[in-house]
């Protein structure tokens, strides 16, 4: 056991020396480039429908809306105005090598403190920093002093980056799929078996009692973002007493900013108390995702291998990913042909979700575009998911380069605070009785150019 230790921990030394930052074929290395077209985005000219001093001071309710009430929703610029200050995004990027291991690492921080960005120095052999005092969101805090009052992290009171993590809305699904994949690992859970899901108290976000294969939970809460699901799979979670377990695993995995608190045991809601950073995701993301070998050594030493989840249970997470029905944020294929939104990643809309006539349906979720030509000219797959809410906007995924395709293989995660009440200026009317735009396009300009520099670099 020992010589396998040391063996692993050799591996690890040997995969940390490729993480060195690789300058790109313009000479600049990766982290600067991002930093830059972040930058480029001009967030600042984005119209706020919720500006400070037109809404009561209160946070909004932490669940992404339904496809339903969001097709109801009548958006508007009568009432916005220019965003008033820089918001605050958290996007990181990690470049895969050949077996799936970090080849490069990018992570970088705007906020109203760090107006042009601040590039987050990365430790290589850990994939990770001690130089960010994260703080928990807090919608009020961030309209009104721009950063937040309480520590995710403690012991980062000195850190020269103070910065205020973006609530990840739904994006938080990943760490509840972690959970339920780590028991079926240890046997406690089958993905089979049905779960009985009887919410007491009753919530609307969560909806009434269900029977379902827990595996069908998963992939809804997934593939559909269905709150339903996620509600019924955070309470399987509280019944088996295991979410301390879990989010002890990830600070013990070296990912301290990953945890789900405060949750309501008895219906699965609640879930304000969860939070991520960009860099932490990518690293969970790295691990789903299943590369060889040593994937980072924690700060307490220990060797972090994709064995933390079984080969079964990354193959079920990896193909539930890539399943994603909406393709809005840093790719917005769903919504192929159209002059707006802009064209971000050029993902591949996965068929399950493609009509007879090409527009796509996800759920209760219509979208009015023949996604068939942007299917024959994508160029990549991305395994995702999204999150929206008032306040938030985010995706983290897998991005692998499609057969014949310019070469990438990498992952991007970005979250910002810039959520639905946020909109462009050149925002057209949405087409009555379909899936609303829900961000600014800036996320998918973004992703965009993250794809191109992740080609050439």
């Amino acid at each position: 056991m020992k010589l396998k230790w040391i063996s692993l921990v050799c591996a690890a030394l040997a995969a940390a020396a490729s993480t060195t930052p690789v300058a790109a074929a313009d000479g600049r290395p990766l982290a600067e480039r991002l930093r830059e077209v972040i930058v480029a985005q001009n967030f600042k000219d984005v119209v706020d429908l919720t500006p400070p001093g037109t809404q009561p001071l209160a946070q909004q309710e932490m669940y992404d809306p339904s496809p339903a009430e969001l097709m109801k929703r009548a958006r508007t610029r009568a009432d916005g105005r220019p965003l008033h200050q820089t918001p605050n995004l958290d996007v990181a990027i990690i470049k895969l090598d050949a077996a799936g291991r970090a080849a490069d690492v990018a992570n970088v921080l705007l906020s109203p403190q760090h107006p042009n960005g601040v590039v987050v120095p990365v430790q290589p052999q850990g994939l990770s920093t001690d130089q960010v005092r994260y703080r928990w969101w807090d919608n009020v805090e961030w309209d009104t002093s721009g950063v937040g009052t309480r520590d995710v992290v403690p012991g980062r009171e000195n850190a020269p980056i103070d910065f205020s993590s973006p609530y990840p809305a739904s994006v938080l699904k990943l760490l509840v799929g972690f959970g339920v994949l780590r028991l079926v690992d240890l046997g406690k859970i089958d993905l089979d078996a049905d779960y009985a899901f009887d919410p007491n108290p009753a919530s609307e976000a969560c909806g009434g009692p269900t029977v379902k294969k827990i595996r069908q939970h998963f992939d809804e809460m997934i593939t559909k973002s269905q709150n339903e699901s996620t509600c019924s799979l955070v309470k399987l979670l509280h019944d088996l007493n295991a979410w301390d377990q879990v989010n002890r695993t990830f600070a013990e995995l070296g990912m301290p900013t990953l945890m789900v608190t405060r949750t309501n045991p008895g219906n699965g809601g609640g879930w304000g108390g969860a939070n991520m950073s960009g860099l932490d995701t990518a690293k969970l993301l790295l691990l789903v995702n299943g590369g060889e070998g040593v994937l980072w050594i924690t700060s307490e030493g220990k060797p972090v291998t994709a064995d933390e989840l079984s080969p079964s249970s990354r193959k079920f997470f990896l193909e539930t990913l890539a399943g994603q029905g909406h393709n809005e944020m840093l790719s917005t294929s769903n919504w192929c042909g159209r002059g707006y939104p802009v064209q971000g990643i050029p993902q591949q809309v996965p068929s399950r979700w493609i009509e007879p006539d090409g527009t796509v349906t996800v759920g209760d979720a219509i979208y009015d575009r023949d996604v068939r030509p942007c299917n024959e000219a994508a160029e990549v797959t991305f395994a995702h998911k999204t999150g929206w809410t008032a306040n938030a906007g985010s995706d983290a995924g897998i991005v692998k380069s499609l057969p014949g395709k310019n070469k990438r293989d990498y992952i991007v995660v970005v979250f910002g605070n810039l959520g639905m009440d946020y909109v462009d200026a050149v925002r057209p009317a949405d087409p009555p009785g379909v899936f609303p735009v829900l961000y600014t396009q800036k996320y998918a300009q973004l992703g965009k150019q993250i794809d191109v520099i992740l080609q050439s670099s």
